[in-house]
């Protein structure tokens, strides 16, 4: 289904072009295990220079690690700490430059260098989070922000 050839237009349209996928690739399934286990691996795949990508869920005032394609990661992480607790406690996208210069940032992988989370909220509840990763210092940009959010909005229907 997923070929990276098949995106060789504008990166809007690429983005475009990855958000139809995920709407099809989802179509009709319910489980949320198996859909934010697709998502993540459809992103790693989409995605250049990153080097984690993957969900962490909310449960009981704290995140935990879900579905991710990545190096092993910390399991838990308190709303209080790190780039993803931000994110999840402001529910609103954070996008760090250098992590390295971030307040409490949690080296899971020390060839992180940039990093993007968006909080997931569906019906004003907090599901969690979509966390990437980039071994590249400033990686992501306003662009990869308003799709990484268009992306999150498509995920949330299936979930």
């Amino acid at each position: 289904m997923f070929h990276k050839e098949e995106y060789n237009g504008s990166r809007e349209q690429n983005y475009d072009r990855l958000i139809r996928q995920l709407d099809a690739l989802l179509e009709g399934e319910t489980d949320i295990i198996a859909n934010l286990s697709n998502a993540s691996s459809l992103l790693r795949q989409f995605l250049d220079d990153v080097n984690w990508v993957g969900f962490y869920m909310y449960k009981g005032e704290q995140l935990v690690l879900g579905p991710f394609q990545g190096l092993p990661a910390c399991v838990r992480i308190p709303l209080s700490k790190g780039v993803c607790g931000k994110a999840a406690s402001d529910r609103a996208t954070v996008r760090v430059p250098n992590v390295h210069e971030f307040p409490g940032h949690i080296a899971c992988d020390a060839a992180s260098q940039s990093e993007i989370v968006i909080p997931i909220v569906k019906n004003e509840e907090l599901i969690g989070v979509l966390d990437i990763d980039s071994p590249i210092l400033d990686r992501f940009d306003e662009t990869d922000q308003r799709y990484l959010e268009k992306f999150v909005q498509h995920l949330i229907a299936h979930i």
